[in-house]
């Protein structure tokens, strides 16, 4: 009976193979793991604003708040690397090339270390100028330097999170970076509270840089334990200019992207800090809620991507649009349901981050704005999932730049000089959410369209006839 639950246990936490079964099935038993992840990192931030906002107060939960632009924004070419190295795991999985999976794991741990050494050095100097670029307020401006700077100097766990997580999820394996997740997000809140009390803002980021590093840790033990799928040692992790290529080749668009919709969010950051401190620590509290509301969109476009990824690998075309159909519908549910409940319970979400009644009333009213668009932008990650998947990274990026750069930026700033008033110096501060919802639908629609006919038919040609694993161009 031991045995047998042992052997369950290993089943449950190995690597998925999605070229197999119902996609749906295949899609959900990827994607409900990951949303619960998922939940699990949001608690991070949320578990920071918080305590933050209740031990410290509003002003040092602004601070929190108008830092995490610039951190998204520097990390975000990381993020395309880790992009790049799932599609590449996802294809060389499904098409079985122990070798080519191997390297390029490998090389992506090696890529890592060096970015995480850069940033260690580069980051601290950053931080202030940066900050003083966007206008923060002088009140919370030591606040916000010291946040960032302590994200910087201990960001190896976060950096080596993001990829080592990313290699699981090419590897089907969601469960396992769940586990992970609950451990560090329950580590989190224990050290949050044990050291905002002597450290302030400081505590917090120092408590989250160490259950970062330790998620991390356990990612890195339990893809040693996976030797019967590829090799991780000296050889794998010796830097291969061929496997590094391609891995910049797919990430750095999806980096791109994520560059792009950082430098735009600076910029509405820039517009939000206009408005004072009240409106910048209910913009803290609407984005952390914000954060809740996504996950199923970005878990199912993750999904979407894996599945995808595997199944080019393996040559399974026909399940790719059966999948793509199947996993957008299953992602308009979870949205539907979530976004329900948040709108529902909004005030007392509020009221878990402050007592402040103007923040409450002006962070409902904000959510209201939004609710919208949480369904309309299942949509979009879902297709963009697929194009991600199938090696089309560019598609997405231009997307990105067109509804966030050209879309949301100029509706936000538009909005706010048209608004002015007595009441609203400055313009009236729904203009951040309105710009934000005009992005999401134009979003949805133009992806929409690109799956239908674009590029990335092309990609899957390519890559049933050639090599698995192609550029993204």
């Amino acid at each position: 009976m031991k045995g047998k639950l042992s052997g369950q246990l290993r089943a449950l936490f190995a690597p998925r193979d999605m070229t197999q079964g119902e996609p749906w099935r295949r899609i959900a038993e990827f994607a409900v793991p990951m949303l619960i992840g998922n939940f699990a990192q949001q608690l991070y931030n949320t578990a920071d604003s918080i305590i933050v906002g209740k031990f410290v107060g509003d002003n040092a939960l602004a601070a929190v708040g108008s830092a995490s632009p610039i951190l998204n924004f520097l990390l975000a070419l990381f993020v395309g690397v880790s992009t790049g190295a799932g599609i590449l795991v996802s294809q060389y999985f499904g098409a079985k090339d122990r070798e080519a999976l191997s390297k390029t794991i490998g090389n992506c741990i090696t890529l890592t270390a060096l970015v995480s050494a850069l940033l260690l050095v580069a980051g601290p100097l950053v931080a202030r100028p940066m900050l003083a670029l966007l206008d923060t307020p002088a009140s919370i401006l030591n606040w916000c330097e010291e946040y960032l700077v302590i994200f910087f100097v201990g960001g190896a766990g976060f950096f080596f999170y993001n990829i080592l997580s990313g290699v699981l999820r090419g590897l089907g394996d969601s469960l396992s970076a769940l586990g992970f997740l609950l451990v560090a997000a329950a580590l989190n809140v224990g050290l949050d509270l044990l050291f905002v009390r002597r450290m302030g803002v400081a505590g917090v980021a120092l408590a989250t840089v160490l259950a970062q590093g330790i998620s991390a840790a356990l990612c890195f033990l339990r893809l040693r334990r996976m030797r019967e799928v590829f090799s991780l040692d000296r050889a794998s992790m010796r830097p291969d200019r061929q496997y590094v290529a391609r891995v910049a080749r797919l990430g750095l668009p999806s980096g791109v992207t994520q560059a792009i919709f950082s430098m735009a969010l600076m910029l509405v950051q820039s517009l939000t800090n206009s408005f004072g401190e009240l409106v910048i620590a209910t913009n803290v509290i609407v984005m952390r809620v914000d954060g809740f509301a996504m996950m199923p969109n970005f878990s199912f476009g993750q999904a979407m991507t894996t599945f995808t990824g595997q199944n080019v690998g393996a040559g399974r075309i026909d399940r790719v649009r059966q999948g793509a159909r199947q996993g957008t519908l299953l992602a308009v549910g979870f949205a539907l349901v979530l976004t329900a409940a948040i709108l529902f319970f909004g005030q007392t979400l509020m009221g878990f981050f402050t007592e402040t009644e103007a923040l409450i009333d002006l962070g409902v009213r904000m959510m209201r704005i939004l609710a919208v668009g949480y369904v309309v932008m299942a949509v979009m990650q879902s297709m963009a999932g697929v194009m991600r998947g199938a090696g089309d990274t560019l598609t997405p990026m231009w997307i990105s730049l067109l509804t966030t750069v050209g879309l949301r930026v100029p509706i936000a700033y538009g909005l706010a000089y048209f608004t002015r008033s007595e009441a609203y110096p400055v313009g009236r501060p729904e203009a951040i959410y309105i710009s934000a919802l005009c992005a999401w639908i134009m979003g949805a629609l133009v992806n929409f369209i690109a799956y239908r006919k674009g590029r990335w038919r092309a990609r899957v040609r390519e890559y049933s006839g050639t090599e698995v694993g192609g550029g993204a161009g």
